[in-house]
């Protein structure tokens, strides 16, 4: 079984690893991590887009050099660090997420919805929700909501947009103006069915109340769409790790929360949950074992700093 330790040596040594259906979320450091040729060595990006601020780390930026990404800066790497020396695993945190990220928005793809929002998407290299879902829906609609300068300038450089892929300069934290925004109108007919993605961004998108935010996102949204969902939590964790988190994110752009397994499942209120793998019952579960053909396997420590479900709104 290869572990975090396996991951971090991954990074060390420029090894990339090959994908396969029943490896855990945190074997998914593809050959994409090191885009740099295989060497294995990060480097910040030369000049950093206007508004930028790297007098603080950003979460987008932190979760980026989770990943492997080279759109983060030392600000952003010392942080992690930080982090890292109480929390080894936190690597396989953010490829648990994303791994969820990737599979709910295909499971839903497949189930016929051909529009999604994906808000707070991140700077991922690859396998980013339009890849994901133009698998299974070539003509499926999606876009990126985000309001952080980096995400915005790195997701405008890629060069497989489509036209009907969008990058949207938006702030969650306002649904408002969110869903009243004339780019997004143009794209997503609210009166269909919507895949909706928020995982891990809840975490500090809300000042402690995500219910309510979330509320008004879900009410705009036609029977039929599903909501994917990811948070992280404190259950069962060792305060020191939880509190080097909070010291971290207390000191970025956005500070974060954490939330208990019965504050996630309030997030599905009123939608009906669906079955995360084959043979279980509908209920949330870590973030490694949704989708996976293999939950046991899939069940690692990164995975279980965070709780997930899809639902469907009636």
């Amino acid at each position: 079984m290869i572990t975090a330790a396996d991951v971090n040596a991954a990074f060390r040594e420029g090894h990339g690893f090959v994908i396969r259906k029943n490896m855990p979320n945190r074997v998914h450091l593809l050959a994409t991590v090191l885009s740099n040729g295989g060497g294995g060595e990060m480097t910040e990006v030369d000049q950093p887009p206007p508004g930028v601020d790297l007098s603080r780390p950003s979460p987008a930026r932190l979760y980026d050099y989770y990943l492997g990404g080279r759109n983060n800066f030392q600000v952003d790497r010392d942080a992690a660090a930080m982090i890292m020396k109480v929390v080894p695993e936190l690597r396989d945190i953010a490829w648990a997420n994303r791994g969820f990220h990737q599979r709910s928005a295909r499971w839903i793809a497949e189930r016929g919805v051909r529009q999604f929002i994906d808000i707070g998407g991140g700077l991922s290299t690859v396998g980013n929700t339009h890849e994901v879902v133009h698998k299974v829906l070539p003509d499926a609609r999606v876009a990126y909501l985000d309001n952080d300068p980096m995400v915005l300038a790195h997701a405008r450089s890629l060069t497989n947009l489509t036209a009907n892929t969008r990058v949207i300069p938006a702030d969650a934290r306002y649904p408002d103006d969110v869903l009243q925004d004339p780019e997004l109108c143009g794209l997503i007919d609210f009166s269909e069915p919507v895949g909706f993605l928020m995982t891990a961004v809840l975490t500090f998108a809300t000042g402690g109340d995500p219910w309510r935010l979330l509320a008004r996102y879900l009410a705009a949204l036609a029977s039929g769409s599903y909501l994917a969902l990811s948070h992280m939590t404190a259950d069962n964790k060792p305060p020191l790790a939880v509190r080097a988190f909070l010291d971290v994110y207390g000191n970025t752009i956005r500070s974060g929360c954490f939330c208990s397994k019965e504050e996630v499942e309030r997030c599905f209120d009123g939608l009906e949950l669906v079955a995360p793998y084959v043979g279980a019952t509908p209920a949330l579960c870590y973030a490694g074992e949704w989708g996976a053909e293999d939950p046991a396997l899939a069940d690692s420590e990164g995975s279980r700093w965070l709780w997930c479900g899809v639902a469907r709104r009636p």
